[in-house]
Order: structure tokens, then sequence, then C-alpha cells
């Protein structure tokens, strides 16, 4: 009688263990259909909290993602999702003791009573949270975020098979949401990558689509961005009885805020041409504009010049750029340096006014820093003397073709190296009387 007891016992406990392995299975089939068929990061990781949620019979549920692989991680990187079906109360988070755990640790952790557990009870400040279970993502020995679970129904606590269960579905879902995040950033980037091309697109309509036709002047110009925007701005301005207004400037920066500083740059020089007919009080001015709506650590080089294409006289000013040069000029190129110091950041600055003359067969060459500056895998500048001699070498061409031949010469120099600044080049040639 009591033999037959006992294995009706262990007969209902195995009954018992198996009932549990198959409801165990049938939640893991669960969790990992419903996964995988979710369509996106969100849903992805709302579905998984949800399911953890109903099956482990707890008030919330939480799953934090790191954003950056790295092992030291800032823990403001972790982006926490939460599922309050169960609950009206306001959503449970970790703080940082128990965040900072994990990551140390990178195992599952039980706290049944976190009044009492002396690893986190000073200053934990978990309101609301009275037992939790908390089990790391880890896909290829790399820790991807952190699955927890609060306040278990009951006053049993949370289990080993709990545990176990939670350690299974974040094993399983770890893929899956590596996946989904991979995904969003590929989203991300072609969506960026479309914006670039866009604001490419339009900063290159900003920039002049043919130069201008002067009788007696074969005039060129050219802007390539070491980005898919640049900071770098030219321009020609028809300024009426045969006055050309010429500009280069080169914004501080690269990228995106280089390009919107480069239309700000754009505009006001534009609006100041018009309005002061003086090279230098239009520099002034445009100082004064810039440094008023721009951010202290911004500034902008340039360089602007009226040509009187009927007495060949320029009129310059140069606000802190590379000094142009007009050659032949016998041994040395005449270099336009006068001016002042770079706009944006001195206001109320008085620009000085320079003048030139352009002789027959004579050529200005105006151009940013991205030329002179331009490096080799040696970490050798191309430099502004190698500048000028392959200016001078190609002075007796078109001017069209004196821009092509400096810009050649500079990819020939740096050969792969990648081009570290936007290079922006004007060339004016009084090519015959």
């Amino acid at each position: 009688m009591l033999a037959s007891s006992r294995t009706v016992e262990r007969l209902q406990a195995e009954n018992r263990r198996l009932r549990a392995a198959l409801e165990e299975l049938s939640i893991l089939n669960e969790v990992s259909t419903a996964v995988s068929s979710a369509s996106s990061l969100d849903a992805t990781v709302d579905l998984i909290v949800r399911k953890c949620v109903k099956h482990l019979k707890v008030q919330q549920g939480a799953l934090l993602l790191l954003d950056k692989p790295e092992a030291g991680a800032a823990l403001k990187t972790m982006v926490r999702k939460v599922d309050r079906e169960s609950a009206m109360a306001m959503p449970m988070r970790l703080g940082d003791q128990i965040t900072g755990w994990m990551l140390k640790n990178q195992k599952p952790l039980v706290v049944n009573d976190l009044t009492s557990d002396a690893r986190f009870r000073a200053g934990t400040g978990e309101d609301g949270i009275r037992s939790l279970l908390c089990v790391p993502m880890v896909l290829k020995g790399r820790l991807i975020g952190v699955l927890t679970v609060f306040n278990k129904d009951g006053q049993a606590g949370f289990s080993s098979g709990d545990q176990r269960l939670l350690s299974i579905i974040a094993t399983q879902s770890a893929q899956v949401v590596e996946n989904a995040r991979l995904i969003e950033e590929e989203k991300a980037l072609v969506l960026l990558q479309e914006e670039l091309r866009l604001a490419r697109d339009i900063q290159r309509k900003l920039l002049p689509t043919k130069a201008p036709a002067r009788s007696g002047y074969s005039i060129s110009g050219l802007s390539e961005p070491a980005k898919r925007v640049g900071g770098d701005y030219y321009d020609f301005l028809d300024l009426g009885d045969g006055r050309l207004g010429l500009c280069l400037a080169d914004v501080s920066g690269k990228g995106i805020t280089a390009a919107l500083l480069m239309s700000n740059v754009q505009a006001t020089v534009r609006s100041q041409s018009r309005l002061s007919p003086d090279v230098s009080t239009c520099v002034s001015r445009s100082n004064d504009m810039l440094h008023a709506t721009t951010d202290s650590d911004k500034f902008v080089t340039m360089f602007y010049g009226v040509l009187d294409t009927r007495t060949h006289m320029l009129e310059y000013c140069n606000a802190g750029h590379n000094p142009p040069i007009v050659l032949p000029n016998g041994r040395q190129p005449e270099l336009l340096g006068t001016g002042g110091p770079v706009l944006g950041v001195v206001p109320g600055f008085p620009y000085e006014r320079g003048t030139a003359r352009l002789e027959l067969g004579q050529t200005l060459v105006v151009y940013s820093d991205g030329f002179s500056e331009a490096m080799n895998h040696r970490l050798e500048e191309f430099g502004e003397k190698r500048l000028w001699a392959v200016a001078e070498a190609a002075s007796g061409l078109s001017s069209e073709r004196l821009v092509s031949a400096i810009l050649a010469d500079v990819r020939r120099f740096s050969g792969d190296a990648p081009q570290g600044d936007d290079m922006t080049i004007i060339a004016v040639q009084r090519s015959k009387a």
C-alpha cells in the first residue's frame, strides 16, 4: 500500500513537471511566433513586454536597449519600453544601481523584496516596486539589452522557473530585436542620405549655374564639397555699369551646419552688395549681421571684390581669407590681403579696401584653403607655393582650363587620401583688349 502511494506521488509529480514543461514550451512558441511577425523595432519590443507580463503574471515589464555596443556605454543611452496594460500606475523604472549591476555582472537578477535587499536598499528610489526579475539579452557574447519584469502576483515571488523562462525569452528574442534595430537604423540612414541628396541639390542651385560672360574676360568657378554638402560659397554678382561682384567665402566646419551658415552668408552678401557699393562697407555690414545671427564659435573667411570691366580695376576686401593671387606678375604673384579679420567675430570692425589692376593676360585666382591644405597619405600639404606654380604654368589657358588644371594637380597630389575640406575656386582672366 505504501509503495503504491509513493508510486502515485511520483507519477503526479512527473505529471506536474510535464505539464509545466508543456506550458513553458507553449509560452515560448507563442512568444517566438508573435515576435517574429513584428514589423518594426517598437512593435517587437512591445510584443515581448506584453507576452512577458501575461505569462509571468507580473504588474509591469520593461526592455532596455543599449544604443551602443561598447561595454562602457552610458546608462542614459538605454531606450526604455514599458507595457502598462496590467496597471494604471505610473511606469516603473530601474534606478542607476540596478542597471549598473546588470551592466557589470550581465547575469540574471532576482529580488523578491527590494526593501530588504542590502545590495540596493540605500538610495534605490524605485517607487512602487516590490520585486523584480532582470535577465540580460546577450547576442554573440555582447550585451544588447536588459529584459525586466516587476511585481510578481501573489506572495511567493519569482521562482527559478520564472527566471529560466524569462532567460529563454531573452535569448530567443535577442537576434530578432537586433535585426529589427538594424533595419530601423538602415531606414534612418536611407532617409538621411536622401535628405542630404536633396540638400546638396538645393545648395548647388544656390551657387552660380554658369560663369558670367564679359567682353575681354574669361571667367570660371567651381566648388567641390568634402561631404554631401559643404560650407564654401562663391558667387558672381552683376552690379550694373560694367561692375562685377566676386565673392568666395569659407564657413568654419563642414556638413549640414556649415551649409546652413553658408546660405546665411550668401543672403547677407547679396543684400549688402546692392546696398553698399563700397566693398569695405559691404564687408563691414556683413560682418555685423553675421555676428548678430551666428554662434560665437562660428566664423567665416571671405574675399569680396568688385571688378570694373571697363577700367579693369578691382576693388576688394579680404576678411581673413587666403590671399587671392594675380599672375603672371614678374617673379612672384601679387597677393590681395588688404581687409581685416574673419567675419562674425569682431563687430564694428573698420575693414580696409584694397585695389589691384588686371593687365592684359593677367589672371585673378581666388581659392579656399581646401586646395592649399589638401593632404596626401604622408600628411604633406599641397601648399600655396605649389598652387601658385600650377596656376602660373596654366595662366596662358582659358580660366576654365586653368581651374581644371589646378584641381587635377591637387587630385594627383592627394592620391587616394580622402578630401579633407571643401575646395572652391574662382579664376578671372583678362584675355584680350
